[in-house]
């Protein structure tokens, strides 16, 4: 009960870091890429933090940018 709680709120945490990163901090990142940030970090939280931190920041990574 109380380890579902924490990786609850662990979860929650990890969200709403990744929304807030993905519209202050990366500001060069293309609407539809903002998106679909957004949408990863309310389904999967903690694995979409995770892969944020490590791959998201960069924004050569931007699918939907027009080079």
């Amino acid at each position: 009960m109380v380890l579902g709680t924490i990786i609850w709120v662990v979860a929650l945490i990890a969200a709403i870091w990744v929304i807030y990163d993905v519209l202050t901090n990366n500001r060069r990142l293309s609407t539809g890429m903002k998106i679909l940030w957004i949408v990863f970090a309310l389904f999967f939280s903690i694995i979409t933090a995770i892969i944020y931190y490590l791959v998201g920041r960069n924004n050569k990574a931007d699918l939907f940018s027009k080079r």
